[in-house]
């Protein structure tokens, strides 16, 4: 690893971690919905680094907690570039749904950012779920009543229990972007999408889809029913100063004729 303990709190000092945002879409309309706030290490030597390569160090660290309140407090600082209805979705360690300070610290970043919070989306991966379903559920009670919206994200990944959708109040389900990416080429990832959309349509839930880089996925997702899309096909993550251009964009509905024979073949076998 090119960097350690030692360096990741100097950053902390340095002020490198910061947020940027990638839109999503209403797939149907192509209308912009909301940003996911996606964090990044500006490090001095090596550039931006992903979060998969530091969260690790950070929690380790015992700096997960003033971690995530960097990033809140910056995404929250955009709020004067968000007209309403638009929405921020912010990922949460698997930890911290198991920390009770958690809604006490989102509350003060949103008041603080003047981020009103029934437009903020709480995404939770299900490995946050496997070892503290209670923990989870009163967490997740307190940020429902904080008004806050709930999404499970990564469903199907490997962990998949469908108790967590009835022990939790999600609002929505996000299909994991390694099943999109390759459901064209694979007809087994075709019907992972299929059945995770088909379940959460079934429990009421929003439905999402991340890592839409093609016509052709979206045409697949349109025809099965998918609420949300995102991915770089709609637009690539993308600093603060950017979010104004973004909303500006005219939007990008879903081709009705790309794709059409592409999803004709998989139609069969993911519905």
């Amino acid at each position: 690893m090119p960097f350690d303990a030692v360096d990741v709190r100097r950053a902390f000092g340095e002020d490198e971690f910061f947020p940027l945002f990638q839109p999503l879409v209403n797939l149907q309309s192509g209308r912009l919905v909301s940003f996911e706030v996606l964090a990044r290490w500006d490090h001095a030597q090596l550039g931006l680094i992903q979060p998969d390569a530091f969260i690790p160090m950070v929690q380790k660290s015992g700096l997960i907690n003033t971690f995530t309140q960097i990033i809140l407090r910056k995404a929250f600082a955009t709020a004067p570039l968000l007209p309403p209805p638009i929405m921020l979705s912010v990922n949460l360690s698997p930890y911290q749904l198991l920390d009770f300070t958690l809604p006490g610290q989102i509350r003060a970043s949103a008041e603080q950012g003047g981020f009103p919070l029934d437009r903020l989306t709480i995404e939770v991966t299900e490995t946050a779920l496997l070892d503290g379903i209670p923990s989870a559920q009163e967490i997740a009670r307190e940020l429902k009543a904080m008004h806050c919206r709930l999404s499970l994200d990564g469903f199907g990944t490997g962990h998949s229990d469908l108790n967590h959708l009835l022990e939790l109040p999600f609002d929505e389900l996000k299909v994991d972007r390694s099943f999109v990416r390759t459901m064209t080429q694979s007809q087994e990832r075709a019907k992972i999408v299929g059945a995770v959309i088909g379940m959460g349509k079934g429990f009421g839930l929003t439905t999402v889809a991340a890592g839409v880089e093609t016509e052709e996925q979206a045409a697949i997702l349109n025809s099965i029913g998918c609420d949300l899309v995102q991915g770089w096909l709609y637009g690539r993550p993308a600093p603060a100063e950017e979010i104004p251009r973004m909303i500006a964009a005219p939007p990008r509905p879903c081709p009705d004729g790309a794709a059409e024979s592409l999803v004709t073949a998989n139609s069969s076998s993911i519905q």
